[in-house]
């Protein structure tokens, strides 16, 4: 068996339903939660995965917090200067 993403037009999901209907021995629907809640959920997640990567392999870094805030504050300094 095979899992596919399948976007239906709003104006088609009645004609879409009705084919799996009369075709429902090979196909079972299941609605995934998380592309509910997020249409993005698995970009944003993809990301997220390779982002922690890049920070465990070293080529990408995390600053903390305290350095974080002191970058803003001096750039909004620069700003009202």
């Amino acid at each position: 068996m095979q899992t596919m993403v399948v976007q239906i037009k709003d104006n088609y999901v009645q004609n879409f339903m009705s084919y799996v209907n009369n075709h429902s021995e090979g196909i079972t629907i299941t609605k995934d939660k998380n592309l509910e809640l997020d249409p993005y959920f698995y970009e944003r997640q993809k990301q997220l995965q390779q982002d922690l990567e890049e920070i465990e392999n070293g080529t990408a870094e995390m600053i903390s917090h305290n350095d974080l805030w002191s970058n803003i504050n001096n750039h909004l300094k620069t700003l009202n200067s």
